[in-house]
Formats: C-alpha cells, structure tokens, sequence
C-alpha cells in the first residue's frame, strides 16, 4: 500500500534528560530486571541488560495535583491523569481521545455466574476500537518527542491498526509487519491511515523477528510488546479509570485478556502508583489472565 502523506514530525522539545515538568512527575526510567536508573531524555528500546524499561515518577509530588476530587474539572480522556503519564506538556501530547470508556454493569450475566456486581469495561469504544489506542497514544506521543521519524511494529491486528492512527496523527512514518493469513480488515485499516504494510508468512513472532532485523538500518523504532517504555503507560490508565468509575474502590477481582501482557504488568503497576499518591490501600485486586489456546505466551 502506498502512504498517504504524512509530513515529518514536529518538533517536541525533548524531556531535558528526564526532569520533572509541570505537567508530567516523569523523573527517569528504571531497569525492570536489575533496577538500573536510566534518563528518560532519549529513544529507549531494551535497557543495558536486555529487559524492559519501566517509566517512574516523583509520586509526591504528582500527589499535590492529581487528587480525586481534582479530576472532576479535567478532560474526559486517559490524559485527565498527565501528572502519572510521561508527556512533559499539552501540547507534546498525540491523542484522539482514547480513555475513559464505559463500565457496563451486566447483571444477567453476573446472575449466572453468582456475581452480585459484574461489569464489563468496553474499550471497544477507543477511537482504533481497542485498548491498544491508550498505549499508542503514549508510545507515539514520546517517539515523536524524542525525535523519532519512524516508528515499526509487529501485529496481529489491533496494534497496527491504533499504531497507524497515532502515527498518522502525529505526522510520522509508521511500517506495520503483519501475518499473511490476519483479517483483512487490519491490514485495510493500517493501510488506510497511511502505514507501510508488509505481510509475513508466519506469525506475529517472524513479523517481530523481520521488524527487529530490518529497523536498525532503517531508522525505525521499534513499538514491539515491552520493547519501548511507554505502551504500558497508557494501558496503566485503565485502572485510574476503574477507581473513578467505581466511586473511589477497586474491584476484588479483573479478568483481563491477555495477548503479551503490557495491560496486565501496566494495571499492577498502576496500583503501586495509586497506593503511594495516597488512593489506596495495600490491598489489590486478584488479577485473572484469559489467553487463547493459539496465542498463549504467558
């Protein structure tokens, strides 16, 4: 497919090696294997030891600001939390309004399965029709801040998709490698936002292998599962929405589906954050991973 215009990416400014903005807590990165702090002022992929790299903040001092009764005059997107997300400012900040999408209560179904309180959170209402739109959002926000002019990603269908929306919004070349045998519908979707698409005789794990190889010498980087700090950031929003919706508690428990795992690491993660801006407690929801029988890496 041929790529439908967009311009190099403006210029954002940098995170001035990771210090503290008004608007973001962002202080560095950490090794999530050796505990390595790192500066958050540069395209990161892996950390020195191979492992992925996990976004921290000054939590008390993001705790001044982001209170929940702050958040009732805040946008009505993921960004209503910036305090906890990494873009240094509004308008380094790629968005097409993912979050804040509906908790459904399903009483029937809960009725069936002796559940007094069963909900359903639909992130199919995300702009790209997935959760995967809150960690392009991120991903692509801090790529194009940091300077990055392409931006390449391996797919089943979804990822591709929001990271072929967000690249295009953020005006930036985005190369998706997909399975020959996905949906047509992601590889159309891909395509119609203006992403290189390139089908792959194998599956999601050669299409990683080939974006790997090929992005060095190319100039992309790489938007692969835990391969860049900043998906997780956005997926962590999930739960900050969770604590609003449900009138300031948690649930007991989240039956999460899971592909690679970001949006379960980025939920546990969020509420460690939660507990130390003073929302919570010790006590954490029992996390419930669902994969299917083909595509089951954990």
């Amino acid at each position: 497919p041929k790529r439908w215009g967009p311009g190099r990416p403006r210029s954002g400014g940098g995170v001035e090696g990771g210090g503290l903005s008004a608007f973001s807590s962002l202080t560095h990165l950490e090794c999530s294997k050796t505990g390595e702090r790192l500066p958050a002022g540069g395209l990161m992929n892996l950390s020195p030891a191979g492992a992925p790299l996990l976004a921290r903040y000054d939590l008390e001092a993001a705790a001044r600001t982001l209170r929940p009764e702050a958040l009732r005059e805040r946008r009505s997107d993921m960004w209503r939390y910036h305090e906890v997300l990494p873009a240094p400012a509004p308008g380094a900040i790629v968005s097409l309004g993912e979050g804040m999408t509906p908790l459904l209560a399903a009483p029937r179904l809960g009725a069936r399965l002796g559940l007094s309180r069963l909900y359903i959170k639909d992130e199919g209402t995300n702009p790209t029709g997935s959760f995967k739109a809150r960690g392009m959002s991120v991903a692509i926000t801090m790529a194009r801040l940091l300077g990055a002019e392409k931006v390449v990603v391996p797919t089943a269908g979804n990822a591709g998709g929001a990271a072929a929306a967000y690249a295009s919004r953020a005006g930036i070349e985005a190369h998706i490698f997909v399975p020959a045998d996905a949906p047509p519908v992601h590889k159309a979707e891909c395509a119609l936002a203006g992403a290189f698409v390139t089908e792959v005789r194998g599956t999601i794990y050669h299409c990683g292998a080939i974006a790997a190889r090929m992005g060095p010498s190319r100039g992309w980087f790489d938007l692969s599962t835990f391969r860049e700090p900043y998906r997780a950031e956005g997926k962590k929003t999930m739960t900050f929405e969770l604590f609003e919706q449900l009138n300031g508690e948690l649930p007991d428990a989240i039956v999460y589906p899971t592909g690679g795992g970001t949006g379960l690491v980025a939920m546990w993660k969020a509420f460690g954050e939660m507990e130390a801006l003073g929302w919570i407690g010790s006590a954490r929801p029992r996390m419930i991973s669902v994969q299917a029988e083909g595509c089951a890496p954990l």
